[in-house]
């Protein structure tokens, strides 16, 4: 029996009359895949009962999203704590000026824009920052998440979330005119721990050493073909390969899978130590962007916090989903109804922390 999600709504009742009513403009929507051997009618029919979490809605999260969508995997969930900004516009390809001006969450942004591409499926936007306390939240009915991260911090939470709860993970990763991809599946591969050991590292990062637009495509369009493989039930043609290349320097790199590290706290300890709550997380520095998240200790009234800071900042502005203030100092905070507030032009934790106690309070 075939379920279709159209604008929210799972429609079964009918279920035989919307198939033969349908077909057309599923033919129509699809025809092209439809007609590559590997997918095909059968195929198309598990993208289209699939569901899958992006995790970050930057470089990676937008191309990936507009691939997901555009093969019309069923149930598409987009996850980031982060808002629009112009320095994005460069390669974060659902993004435009209107959204930098409106201060849009990324999420919501790109909500907007795939809700135009396809209508059939059901897009989901949820603003929010990835913790071990709200992962599993996050994941539950998802059939494959995939990283659009820009942190190992992160990534390792994905990964531990996803080996814990038998969810294949495809990690990427794009700095400059680099990238890395690879699909991590519970049971049958090892998972990203037992090549990359901590995510403790000073290493480059985007903010610091820049990166070109299509590195990005390029990473994100190999974790999505592996992402349509493992959905479509190709195992075979399923890559079991880390591969690296430089776009720029023309190099490729491929390392295979190979056997599991046996003292991996993940796959093998069943460990998960990401899941771990952890109290020196609840501040954090945000990828080289002299941005501090100050993850807060409950939820925020925007409009009551607007009328507060009104009275001590230099601007405020408020949208539905955050609230901005320009403060005397120079710095910026940026409220969210979650109880997130990011402490935006230093890098320094004293600093972010001193600015947080003095406007918000501890």
């Amino acid at each position: 029996m075939l379920s279709v999600i159209y604008n929210g709504i799972q429609i079964e009742v009918l279920c035989i009359k919307v198939v033969r009513e349908g077909a057309g403009e599923v033919e129509e929507r699809y025809s092209r895949q439809m007609l590559f051997a590997p997918i095909g009618e059968a195929g198309q029919r598990k993208l289209m009962d699939s569901a899958v979490c992006i995790v970050g809605m930057g470089a990676l999260g937008t191309v990936l999203a507009n691939h997901m969508v555009r093969a019309g995997v069923g149930h598409v969930r987009l996850v980031d704590r982060d808002y629009v900004e112009k320095s994005n516009l460069q390669r974060q390809m659902l993004f435009d000026e209107d959204d930098v001006e409106q201060v849009y969450p990324k999420v919501v942004a790109a909500e907007k824009k795939l809700k135009k591409i396809n209508s059939s499926i059901r897009v989901e936007a949820i603003v929010a920052d990835v913790t071990a306390l709200n992962i599993e939240a996050l994941l539950e009915g998802m059939d494959l998440v995939l990283d659009g991260t820009d942190n190992f911090q992160t990534r390792f939470l994905l990964n531990d979330a996803c080996f814990k709860f038998g969810i294949p993970f495809t990690y990427g990763g794009a700095v400059s005119s680099r990238g890395m991809s690879a699909i991590f599946v519970p049971g049958q591969t090892p998972c990203l721990r037992c090549f990359i050991k901590t995510g403790d590292s000073g290493g480059q990062t985007c903010d610091m050493i820049g990166v070109i637009a299509p590195i990005v495509d390029m990473v994100a369009s190999y974790q999505a073909v592996e992402a349509m493989k493992y959905l479509v039930g190709d195992e075979k043609k399923r890559r079991k390969s880390l591969v690296t290349f430089d776009i720029w320097q023309n190099q490729y790199f491929e390392m295979k899978l190979g056997e599991p590290d046996k003292n991996c706290p993940c796959c093998q300890l069943k460990e998960y130590p990401a899941l771990e709550p952890d109290a020196e997380n609840t501040v954090l520095s945000l990828c080289g962007r002299e941005t501090i998240q100050m993850a807060g200790i409950g939820s925020l009234d925007l409009v009551l916090w607007r009328d507060r800071l009104a009275q001590a900042a230099v601007k405020v502005s408020l949208n539905p989903f955050l609230l901005k203030a320009e403060l005397p100092e120079g710095e910026r905070l940026v409220l969210f109804a979650d109880g997130r507030v990011l402490v935006q032009g230093t890098d320094d934790f004293v600093r972010a922390k001193t600015l947080y106690a003095r406007y918000i309070g501890l």
